[in-house]
């Protein structure tokens, strides 16, 4: 990752290309579904579990990095897009439209 991005907009396509394969964005979805039933669970249950949080969303995030794409999270370099972007992904995939994103990223990255 050379690039410096000064805006979520210049973000987002790099995101989007690191999350290229299906199976590192279910991964992430799954992450990321985690964390409603965790929070609901603290709020009625016990406050503890809020530490899970991160473990859980972020644990399978990195495993897919690691394992799947063979990439370096974008969270070490740039936590709060790299969050941001998470749960756009999410968003996108909850409405079938994450597959036709990502190749509309790939294009713009693309050199002319």
């Amino acid at each position: 990752m050379s690039a410096r991005f000064e805006s979520f907009t210049e973000f987002w396509p790099f995101y989007v290309c690191e999350h290229s394969k299906a199976e590192t964005r279910v991964f992430h979805f799954v992450g990321t579904l985690t964390i409603i039933p965790l929070l609901l669970s603290a709020i009625f249950l016990n406050l503890y579990l809020l530490l899970l949080i991160p473990v859980c969303a972020y644990g399978f995030a990195w495993f897919s990095h690691f394992f799947i794409e063979k990439n370096r999270p974008a969270t070490f370099t740039y936590p709060l897009w790299s969050l941001l972007g998470d749960f756009l992904m999410f968003w996108f995939m909850c409405r079938g439209k994450m597959d036709l994103e990502v190749e509309r990223c790939k294009q713009l990255r693309e050199p002319l």
